[in-house]
């Protein structure tokens, strides 16, 4: 059975004080498919996250280079209705003491916290005991999040982004600042999830955030998308090496890749 297209480019580019830094041709995602995006620093990757949610507009055109499930005119609000994002600088922006379930509930308003002005049903609160439950972090629900390593916020935060039940979810350099212990929980939680039948788009600079679930990889350098393809078409040394301009040697156990230099 066809899955239903989820995001379509056709010719989108994006434009900065006059110079182009993002480029994209022709790429279709499809529902409940996972992808990974990788490229070094400043390849287009945060432009590229950034046209997902509509926080960020191409160049118009007659016929729209933009469609979100087959719709030319997805609002903003249509876009984060179904859409979850966690970043590593996300974790920055907490800087009061409160219980972690607060956290997660603030992803039903977009805030990182209850906002002060609006109540949380039994309902919602319940969601979001749910959500922590199904991540593994139930036990952390009361705990002040200031107080949290930085692995347990991570995840945390993955479950605000999860309490609205979106469709989508977008892990922006998701293990940035992790030990290992963190990496671990997070990469398993993707992998979770990505078995869950959602759809999980990573942006990473690090092969070895590729889980095995994720089976797709898109090759982004220099605003333009350089690779598209399977990972074992796409996680090649000789393309690491080309994609970093570094001579990368590649190697994969259990379906987790990794690298080392020449």
């Amino acid at each position: 059975m066809m899955r239903p297209d989820l995001l379509e480019l056709r010719d989108a580019v994006v434009r900065r004080a006059g110079k182009v830094i993002l480029r994209v041709e022709d790429l279709t995602l499809v529902e409940g498919e996972s992808v990974a995006l990788l490229g070094p620093n400043g390849s287009g990757k945060s432009t590229f996250v950034n046209l997902i949610t509509r926080d960020v507009l191409p160049l118009f055109r007659e016929e729209s280079p933009v469609r979100f499930r087959g719709s030319a005119n997805a609002t903003l609000a249509d876009v984060k209705a179904q859409v979850g994002f966690v970043s590593s600088s996300m974790q920055k922006q907490i800087s009061v003491h409160l219980p972690a379930v607060e956290v997660v509930e603030g992803g039903l308003f977009g805030s990182l916290g209850r906002p002060m002005h609006l109540s949380v049903s039994d309902e919602d609160h319940q969601r979001a005991l749910a959500v922590m439950e199904e991540l593994g972090i139930l036990q952390l629900a009361e705990r002040d999040v200031m107080t949290l390593s930085s692995g347990q916020a991570r995840r945390v935060l993955i479950a605000r982004a999860l309490v609205h039940d979106p469709g989508i979810l977008v892990f922006d350099e998701p293990c940035t600042g992790l030990d290992p212990e963190g990496m671990f929980y997070v990469r398993r939680t993707m992998s979770h999830l990505a078995n869950s039948g959602r759809t999980v788009v990573l942006v990473t600079h690090y092969p070895e955030d590729i889980v095995p679930e994720i089976g797709r990889v898109l090759l982004l350098k220099e605003g333009r998308l350089i690779g598209d393809g399977s990972k074992e078409e796409m996680l090649t040394s000789e393309r690491m090496s080309s994609l970093f301009d570094v001579p990368i040697e590649m190697h994969v156990a259990n379906g987790t890749y990794g690298i080392t230099y020449r």
